[in-house]
């Protein structure tokens, strides 16, 4: 029975307070029985949570009493176990690394699409205004191979900090096509849409909510394979179920 509910979710906010939001944040999913990583930062929180769906709820409902927080909006799945170890809590230089600190989502995000758009467009085989459309790989080489959208760009990154290296590199194949960044729930693609706008590419969007968001809005249309998460679960198919073992 499917009775452990696991949310994913992140918003770039100013979080000057984010040591102490750890102290705090840490005794109350503890207090619930809750397992997960919790990432904090000046620029925002990133955490991947699991446990009784009456639990989890009540701790984001108390994430979204805080105004910072009121629109968190997390992404959900169930699975017959805990895919977590542990609880933790930390605070970080960055909730994604991309060693580049003029990128600040929190000051303006880059143009977000919603997944029945990208689908439309896929379809279609061009965005609305004829120009051809291409989807952006922003996930590290390991977890592309568990599967991408067909025909996805992938230019086997080892970790996100290799990514603003890699746009400079490929810049020019790019060049007239409107590109949609991916990744598993949307942190990384929209500091990646954010950094190809800076480089000089001007038809640039995220996927809104990322792959998982995208399984749960389309049924998974033009994905190939499963998309990995960092749990025990491994990877999730077009349904947001788990592998079997």
């Amino acid at each position: 029975m499917n009775d452990i509910l696991n949310i994913s979710a992140y918003k770039f906010v100013p979080l000057p307070d984010a040591h102490e939001l750890r102290e705090r944040l840490h005794e109350r999913a503890l207090a619930l029985g809750l397992k997960g990583t919790i990432l904090l930062a000046e620029e925002g929180i990133n955490l991947f949570l699991a446990g009784p769906g009456e639990a989890v709820r009540s701790f984001v409902a108390e994430l979204q009493s805080d105004p910072r927080l009121a629109d968190l909006a997390p992404k959900e799945s169930w699975s017959e176990r805990q895919p977590f170890r542990k609880m933790l809590v930390k605070v970080k230089r960055e909730i994604i690394r991309m060693n580049h600190p003029t990128i600040r989502p929190a000051d303006g995000r880059a143009p977000a699409v919603p997944a029945a758009t990208v689908k439309r467009w896929l379809d279609q085989g061009h965005d609305d205004e004829g120009r051809p459309v291409v989807t952006l790989d922003t996930r590290n080489a390991f977890e592309v191979d568990h599967g991408s959208f067909e025909g996805a760009i992938d230019w086997r990154i080892r970790k996100f900090s290799d990514f603003p290296q890699a746009v400079l590199d490929h810049k020019a194949e790019l060049a007239g096509k409107t590109v949609v960044s991916f990744c598993t729930g949307g942190i990384r693609c929209e500091k990646a849409a954010i950094y190809m706008r800076q480089a000089g590419l001007d038809h640039v969007y995220q996927l809104e909510g990322g792959i998982l968001k995208y399984f749960e809005e389309t049924g998974g249309a033009h994905y190939q394979g499963r998309c990995f998460v960092f749990d025990e679960r491994e990877a999730l198919g077009t349904r947001l179920d788990a592998l079997k073992r």
